[in-house]
């Protein structure tokens, strides 16, 4: 596992209501698909709409399982550590998501009880407390800000699969877009390229000669959307810079080598 880095400051206020909205949006898409819509397939293989809708679910109900469980005595998991531990999980989310969407048919009711319980959990629940979870033993707020990300990636992967246009939430897009930048600068720790995802994120990365002052000679520039779907694996480096989604200028911009970050 990569280094740690240090948490980058997020407002509580703004994440938590960026989860709650960013998963009312989904459930409220969800709501309006037909079964044969939500028995489609999705670019994610072996997924169908339906699987992926009742994996957003699980994704949002296990801030509220790991409230209900036992405080652990300490957290060992900080936030950029949670991109890295995820591949490792990949086939025990697919499996519990196909099994709810099996065992779940009527999922808008399903989600709506989801939001009720977390909406109440997190009234009652501060940022600091510690929780048990698939990823780890790690705080509230950091956990919630993964959730931003499972929220941002997971709508984008349903507007592919359906043709919505499910709004992403501002802040929630931001937390995540953050997140996935800094998680970079810790895989590939440096001052030699300057990646830039306008307008939530710029970090330094890669080893070489430290930038100091004026224009940076190594510059990679993105959109957030784009970014996110580089750091998870929705679309390759050459992919992106061919649809002209990627600027990059220098010998060390090239970052195809390091992404994606979660796959």
């Amino acid at each position: 596992m990569p280094p740690r880095k240090r948490l980058r400051s997020y407002d509580s206020a703004k994440i938590r209501s960026a989860v709650l909205g960013q998963y009312a949006q989904v459930r409220e898409a969800v709501a309006g698909l037909s079964e044969e819509q939500l028995d489609a397939p999705t670019h994610l293989d072996g997924w169908a709409v339906r699987d992926l809708a009742a994996h957003v679910s699980i994704a949002v109900r296990a801030v509220s399982a790991a409230i209900d469980l036992p405080e652990p005595p300490k957290a060992e998991l900080a936030l950029l550590d949670a991109p890295f531990v995820t591949a490792s999980l990949a086939e025990a989310v697919a499996e519990g998501s196909r099994a709810l969407a099996a065992a779940e048919r009527d999922l808008a009711s399903f989600g709506a009880k989801v939001a009720a319980k977390l909406a109440e959990d997190l009234a009652a629940t501060p940022d600091d407390r510690r929780l048990t979870t698939r990823l780890g033993t790690i705080e509230l707020l950091p956990f919630l800000v993964t959730r931003t990300v499972e929220l941002t990636v997971h709508t984008d992967d349903l507007n592919r699969a359906t043709g919505l246009d499910i709004p992403v939430d501002r802040e929630a897009l931001a937390a995540c877009t953050r997140m996935l930048a800094d998680a970079l600068a810790v895989k590939a720790p440096g001052g030699s390229t300057e990646v830039r995802v306008p307008p939530f994120a710029v970090v330094q990365c890669v080893e070489g000669p430290r930038h100091t002052r004026g224009t940076p000679p190594n510059v990679v520039e993105t959109d957030p959307l784009t970014w996110v779907r580089l750091a998870t694996g929705r679309t390759t480096w050459a992919e992106a810079h061919s649809a002209a989604k990627i600027s990059a200028s220098g010998e060390r911009s090239d970052l195809s080598a390091l992404l994606p970050l979660m796959s």
